[in-house]
């Protein structure tokens, strides 16, 4: 079974969003990346906080903040993306910038966006 690993949330105000995560709900600042996204985990879970724009089509904003997609880690990911299509999803692409950080996107019903990969800050899938 897959494991929640990774929720994108988009912020307009992304550095206030995390300080609210890390001064509300204790989670950890892992990093900032250069598109000011920050990344922040409580150990288990990684979320990003996503500026508006950040990987939009032509730097458009998004339509409004709020959750952006989830990620999970599998055991396999080969068998994990079977699952993922027979049940209908479709590969929308893949995001590789080394072993910690790696992900490949697909889209399920209603447009949702599920990841399966590795995030900085989110626990493996215990054997």
């Amino acid at each position: 079974m897959a494991k929640i690993r990774h929720i994108a949330y988009r912020a307009a105000d992304v550095d206030a969003m995390a300080k609210f995560f890390v001064d509300a709900m204790g989670m950890k600042m892992i990093q900032k990346r250069k598109n000011n996204a920050i990344d922040l985990s409580d150990g288990s879970v990684n979320i990003t906080v996503l500026p508006l724009r950040a990987g939009t089509a032509n730097g458009e904003p998004a339509k409004q903040p709020g959750i952006d997609h989830i990620g999970f880690t599998a055991e396999n990911d080969q068998e994990q993306f079977r699952m993922l299509e027979a049940a209908g999803a479709k590969k929308a692409g893949a995001i590789n910038l080394g072993t910690a950080y790696y992900e490949d996107k697909f889209v399920g019903p209603e447009d949702i966006i599920i990841d399966v990969g590795h995030w900085q800050g989110a626990a493996p899938i215990e054997k």
